[in-house]
């Protein structure tokens, strides 16, 4: 639509602030990435300077609307103000989560403002910091998925313990003895089986990987009879490339093959394929410290020398927040709503409270 002159109408008072605080935000969002990508190298500093860059576009875009109005803008949304903040201050991983779901949530799609081109950039960044987060969160999965496990196991196994005994109407002392006894028991039982199990899982990838015996076969093996065709079937190849891919072993071909079929053995210092598993010590003592962390919580109001519905509520209350905040954590990282995955756990972990606490005290009765 255009005035009698052929000029676009002058933008209506709505359209001004909406406009405005898009620029602001798309500023923000360029810097965040800036920033961050001065943290890094190499090919994610690249991919994150030109996330940078589209912003910077996309700014352009509501500064050439807003023409003398594009100065003194409002301050960004409280969500690009908290990413500034967090990302001076934590990993880029968390960052990078939280930028997920912000492109996600982005308006262009639905303003006829924005131009089909923005809505499209901001779904396309939004895979692309997804890819950036998942390298993060590889990292972190071995340790952080043992520290999270841990934390939330400690947590709702001692209240739970806590309120059983606290049902069955013994004294503080009791209750005091069994948080203890549970916190240590919890979290030497923790840190053995998380131990057990990522060294189990690390052996049964090591074992998978193939091998470099072709190598040292294949001068003596039978031309005609070669076996080698049926080792790369047996690792995927179709019969046709595990023929060619012999023939390339023997030295009939020159070798253009996929170095990705040969295990390569790998040097002191260099990334190990199975990273992805993490270290067995690192979840052992991830898994310890952090079960013994979550398991003292409950205990801290009779520690301090608290009895009865008020040891009970401080507890309840100190575990919930716990509970919140571990959630909102494993929300973060995993790309889904913070606030949702929070009261996910609370509703668990005071679930678990609620019933130990009713058969506690059943059982507080059958025993009188």
């Amino acid at each position: 639509m255009t005035t009698d002159d052929g000029a676009p109408p002058a933008p209506t008072s709505r359209q001004t602030r909406r406009w405005r605080r898009y620029l602001a935000d798309e500023i923000a969002e360029g810097k965040l990435y800036a920033d961050l990508a001065e943290r890094k190298q190499g090919e994610e500093r690249l991919i994150l300077l030109g996330l940078a860059e589209a912003e910077q576009r996309h700014a352009d875009h509501w500064r050439q609307l807003l023409g003398p109005q594009a100065e003194k803008l409002p301050s960004p949304s409280a969500h690009r103000v908290l990413l500034g903040w967090m990302a001076r201050i934590f990993g880029s991983v968390f960052i990078l989560a939280l930028a997920q779901r912000a492109e996600s949530d982005s308006p262009y799609a639905k303003d006829s403002d924005a131009t089909a081109g923005m809505a499209a950039d901001e779904a396309i960044h939004e895979e692309v910091v997804r890819g950036l987060a998942t390298r993060g969160r590889e990292k972190l999965s071995g340790g952080f998925r043992a520290a999270v496990f841990g934390a939330n196991d400690g947590l709702v196994s001692n209240l739970a313990l806590i309120m059983g005994m606290g049902g069955t109407g013994v004294g503080a002392s009791i209750i005091l003895a069994t948080g203890i006894a549970g916190l240590l028991a919890g979290a030497l039982s923790m840190a053995a089986g998380e131990y057990v199990s990522v060294r189990s899982q690390r052996e049964l990838l090591a074992a998978t990987r193939p091998t470099q015996v072709t190598l040292k076969a294949a001068p003596d093996l039978d031309f005609d009879q070669n076996e080698l065709v049926l080792v790369y079937r047996a690792r995927g190849l179709s019969r046709e490339d595990a023929e060619h891919r012999a023939m390339e072993r023997l030295g009939v071909f020159d070798c253009d093959c996929n170095p990705s079929k040969s295990w390569q053995p790998v040097e002191e210092g260099d990334q190990d394929d199975h990273d992805v598993v993490g270290s067995a010590w690192t979840a052992a003592f991830s898994s310890f410290g952090c079960f013994a962390a979550g398991a003292l919580i409950p205990v801290l109001p009779y520690l301090f020398g608290m009895a009865g519905l008020s040891a009970v509520v401080l507890s309840l209350s100190l575990v919930g927040v716990a509970l919140l905040c571990t959630g909102a954590i494993v929300g973060l990282l995993s790309g889904a709503s913070p606030l949702l995955r929070g009261l996910r756990q609370l509703g668990i972990g005071m679930g678990a409270a609620a019933i130990t606490y009713a058969l506690g005290s059943a059982f507080g009765v059958v025993l009188d």
